[in-house]
């Protein structure tokens, strides 16, 4: 399967706080607060939503196609270590004017995250054309609208919708930007709904619509629960809930979402179900929250069985050997 990731392209700037954000909010005072905090360390990484996420398609041995805006420094360093892990990057759009997005976040020790995002040439997305890159591609099987700026995401789904190809809708950070019109076109006909607990429960009210109203558009909602793993939600069917994996230590939360996708993409591109792309988003999830920087866990083929088989029993690992064998 050919995966089209389409979405933010990104530096993060990632802070730790050694405190804890709630104990410097005073009740009473919310309405006007003004507070700094003084972290102890400055990670400057490679990020971005679809970014993260063809890096993680690419590490598990797939050729997944970026599209997203840049500016002129993501050339050279950037677009050389996506490429070194199998990313297509043909389709990256480059502005004359702006800077590549950037990312700050500041971390508390209890994984909290208060986080600001600059879109710089990202603004620029809007004006790629979805069509003209699937058709230099050859063709894709299935195309990932992650964040980006708002009006690209829209208007890549049409694309998608008037090209006949599938479309996964992974609106995420962006719901409290998008209006409700926008995020009903972006869900409505989606084969694959990625949210998160928070994001499930703000598109239900961004779009009006309940959980069985959301059902009957999309094929398939996955829902991730953090260390409790994803629920996976289908029309007229009892949701499932595959959990995570235990005992991973904490080393950043930044991309983690981003590497679940991944793993769950590479499980289904090879024909996998549902359950057993859980399994391995989780797995590939736990990777990258034991490293700093949404890019820097290898997605190593022996120890991700090792973790699978421990988590979700042989068998799991024997299904999943197939995927795990194409990373390289």
């Amino acid at each position: 399967m050919r995966i089209a990731v389409t979405g933010s392209i990104a530096t993060d700037h990632l802070m730790v706080f050694p405190g804890r954000f709630t104990d410097q909010l005073i009740a009473g005072q919310l309405d006007h607060v003004s507070l700094s905090f003084l972290v102890d360390d400055l990670e400057v990484r490679r990020g971005g939503v679809a970014a993260n996420i063809t890096f993680g398609l690419g590490s598990l041995g797939l050729h997944p196609l970026l599209v997203g805006a840049v500016g002129g420094d993501f050339g050279g360093e950037y677009e050389v270590w996506l490429k070194e892990h199998g990313v297509d990057t043909g389709a990256v759009r480059v502005s004359d004017t702006r800077h590549t997005a950037r990312f700050s976040c500041i971390t508390d020790q209890d994984a909290n995250q208060i986080a600001a995002f600059y879109a710089g040439a990202m603004a620029e997305a809007a004006d790629i054309d979805l069509a003209s890159v699937v058709r230099d591609a050859g063709g894709v099987d299935l195309v990932l609208v992650a964040p980006d700026d708002p009006a690209a995401m829209v208007r890549h789904t049409e694309a998608c919708r008037e090209l006949g190809v599938p479309f996964a809708a992974d609106p995420s950070q962006q719901l409290a930007r998008l209006t409700g019109d926008q995020v009903r076109r972006l869900v409505d006909g989606a084969r694959w709904l990625f949210t998160n607990e928070y994001e499930a429960a703000l598109l239900l009210e961004r779009t009006g619509w309940s959980e069985d109203e959301v059902l009957a558009r999309v094929g398939t909602w996955i829902t991730t629960l953090g260390a409790r793993g994803a629920k996976i939600d289908r029309s007229g069917r009892a949701a499932r809930t595959v959990p995570g994996v235990a005992g991973v230590a904490v080393a950043d939360p930044t991309g983690v979402g981003d590497a679940f996708r991944a793993g769950f993409l590479a499980a289904v591109s090879r024909g996998l179900g549902h359950e057993r792309a859980v399994q391995l988003g989780c797995a590939v999830a736990a990777s990258a929250l034991a490293e700093i920087g949404s890019q820097s866990y290898v997605p190593d083929p022996g120890k991700l069985a090792s973790v699978i088989a421990r988590h979700y029993g042989a068998r799991a690992a024997t299904e999943l050997a197939a995927v795990l064998g194409a990373a390289p």
